[in-house]
């Protein structure tokens, strides 16, 4: 193969690498969801989650089934339209029914602690 055939196609696979990112990015970005939330049993407290860090009922974190840990949702509560900001930081099992588990703290920002579940949206933050 020659040197041209040679870089034209690096050229090539360095812009499909390009385009993959950066839609992978807008996929991420725009990712919502809807369904039920539910808030972590005050048991877990001081257990690790998943991702290694220890499980805080006042913090702002959730569990999520395929979100990376570190990820940023906004989780809006669809029966009085409260919002909050959590931190994906712990794993659910696939079979759990529900789209996010939050911490006791994320639930009373949102209005659901004393229901324990609510419909939820989730919005990935940018």
């Amino acid at each position: 193969m020659s040197a041209l055939a040679r870089a034209k196609r690096l050229q090539i696979v360095a812009v499909l690498l390009v385009v993959a990112t950066v839609s992978l990015a807008s996929v991420a970005a725009a990712q919502t969801e809807e369904g039920v939330a539910n808030f972590y049993s005050d048991k877990f407290q001081g257990k690790k989650t998943s991702s290694g860090e220890v499980y805080d009922k006042n913090a702002m974190t959730a569990s999520h089934k395929t979100l990376p840990y570190g990820t940023k949702v906004k989780v809006t509560n669809l029966d009085n339209n409260k919002s909050a900001v959590v931190t994906i930081n712990d794993r659910m099992k696939r079979s759990n029914p529900a789209v996010i588990d939050v911490t006791r703290h994320a639930a009373e920002e949102l209005g659901f602690a004393k229901a324990g579940k609510a419909k939820v949206k989730l919005e990935v933050e940018k």
